[in-house]
C-alpha cells in the first residue's frame, strides 16, 4: 500500500482530469502533493523537467498533463498535437525513470484504438488497423506513451501503468468555443443559443465576459455578437451543431476517472497486466535472456476506463436541451465531420481488477451544468 506521506507529482494538476486526481488523493488523506502550473514548469521544456526532479524527488508520478481538444482543434493544430504530447511524455517519463519513482500512472485515451475497430473496443484492438483520421496525430502521440511504459517495464523492471479513459467531462472542463470537446460545447452553445432566443443580453454579456470568443466579449456590440455567435452556429432561431448527430460517444464523469486512477495506482501494478506466467514475473528482458528464455511478447498492457454504455450525439443534444430548457431548434450541418461514428469500450478488464463507475450521464449532464453556472457566478474562470 501507498505511505500517505509519499511524495505525488499530478502533472496537469489544473486540468479536467488532473485536478479530479488532486482532489481524490486529498480526500484520501495523501498530504505531499506535488503540482506546478504551465508557469511555473513548461513540460515541454527538458532542462526545466530535469530541475523539477531533482529539487522534488517525487516517488509516484501521476502524468495527466496533456494538449488536448475536439475535432476542429484537432484539424487545426496536427503538427501541435503530435509534437507537444511526445515531448511532454519524453520528459516526463524520462525523468521519472531517471529519477526511480515507485510507480507512474499515464494517462491516455481511448482514441487510440482503430477507427473501425470491433465494438465495444477490447484492450488487444490497439494498432490492427488504421487510426480516425481527424485526431490521428494525437491518438500516435498516446500510443507512443503507452508504449514507452510497456517497454520501460519489460526492460528495466520499472511498474508504469497506462489507463486509456473514455470522452470525459465534469468539473474545470474546457468551454471554449474552439477547443472543447463535444460535451462542454454542446452546454455552452445551447446556453447563449437560449440566451439569444430570450433576447436575455445580460446572460450573453456576462458569458462573454467571463469568456470571450475570438475577442468578443460582452462590452462589445450586439452586432458583433451575433455575429461572432452566429460563426460557431448560435442563432436567435436555432443552434446548429456538427455532422449528423448519429455518432455513439460513451462519456464518463472525470472524478469518476479520478477515483479510478487512484484506485489503480494503490491496487494494479503491472504484474497484473503483463500476462507473463509465476516464474518471469519481476524478470527484465535481459534477464529473461540470461536465464535462456525466449522473450515474451508483452502487449496491451493498458487499462480501459469508461462507462461500457453509450448514445448519439443526437440523444445527448437532446438530453442537454431538456436539462437547460432550450426551446430552440438544434439543426445538424452534415458537411461538417462527425468523426468515429462509434466508438464504446470494453470495459471488463477494469471490472476485474474491481472499479465500476456510480455517476450515469443523466445525472453528469446536469452536474456539468451546474457548474458552468455557477462559473459564470463566481470568480472562477474556466478553463480554455
Amino acid at each position: 500500500m501507498m505511505d500517505k506521506n509519499s511524495k505525488i507529482y499530478v502533472a496537469g494538476h489544473h486540468g479536467l482530469v488532473g485536478s479530479a486526481i488532486w482532489n481524490n488523493l486529498k480526500n484520501k488523506g495523501y498530504v505531499n502533493l506535488v503540482g506546478k502550473s504551465h508557469k511555473e514548469l513548461d513540460l515541454l521544456d527538458g532542462a526545466a523537467v530535469k530541475k523539477f526532479f531533482d529539487d522534488e524527488q517525487p516517488e509516484y508520478v501521476i502524468l495527466a498533463a496533456a494538449f488536448v481538444g475536439g475535432i476542429m482543434a484537432n484539424s487545426l493544430y496536427r503538427a501541435d498535437f503530435i509534437y507537444r504530447n511526445l515531448q511532454i511524455q519524453q520528459n516526463v517519463i524520462g525523468e521519472a525513470f531517471r529519477h526511480q519513482v515507485k510507480k507512474l500512472l499515464f494517462l491516455g485515451s481511448t482514441c487510440i484504438y482503430p477507427k473501425n475497430a470491433p465494438q465495444p473496443m477490447k484492450e488487444d484492438a490497439l494498432l490492427t488497423s488504421p487510426l480516425e483520421y481527424t485526431n490521428e496525430p494525437y491518438a500516435m502521440a498516446k500510443i507512443a506513451g503507452l508504449k514507452m511504459c510497456e517497454s520501460f517495464d519489460m526492460e528495466y523492471g520499472t511498474n508504469y501503468i497506462a489507463v486509456m479513459p473514455t470522452n470525459l467531462y465534469g468539473p474545470n472542463d474546457n468551454f471554449d468555443l474552439v477547443t472543447s470537446h463535444v460535451m462542454p460545447a454542446m452546454i455552452r452553445k445551447m446556453i447563449l443559443a437560449d440566451a439569444l432566443k430570450r433576447e436575455d443580453w445580460k446572460m450573453l454579456t456576462t458569458d462573454l465576459n467571463h469568456l470571450p470568443v475570438e475577442g468578443v466579449n460582452g462590452t462589445s456590440s450586439k452586432e458583433d455578437i451575433i455575429a461572432v455567435l452566429g460563426k460557431y452556429g448560435i442563432f436567435s432561431d436555432h443552434l446548429e451543431l456538427w455532422g449528423t448527430g448519429k455518432p455513439l460517444r460513451e462519456f464518463l464523469w472525470s472524478e469518476e476517472m479520478a477515483d479510478a486512477s487512484v484506485f489503480v495506482l494503490e491496487h494494479v501494478d503491472y504484474k497484473d497486466l503483463n500476462g507473463l506466467p509465476e516464474e518471469m514475473q519481476g524478470m527484465t528482458t535481459t534477464q529473461l535472456h540470461e536465464a535462456g528464455y525466449k522473450i515474451p511478447e508483452v502487449r496491451n498492457c493498458h487499462i480501459n476506463v469508461g462507462t461500457g454504455k453509450e448514445l448519439t450525439i443526437g440523444e445527448l443534444a437532446e438530453l442537454i436541451k431538456k436539462t437547460i430548457g432550450y426551446k430552440g431548434e438544434v439543426h445538424w450541418d452534415a458537411s461538417k465531420p462527425d468523426g468515429t461514428m462509434r466508438k464504446l469500450i470494453d470495459v471488463s478488464k477494469l471490472h476485474r481488477l474491481g472499479w465500476h463507475h456510480k455517476i450515469e450521464i443523466e445525472e453528469g449532464v446536469s452536474k456539468l451544468y451546474d457548474w458552468y453556472e455557477h462559473s459564470l457566478k463566481s470568480d472562477e474562470k474556466p478553463r480554455r
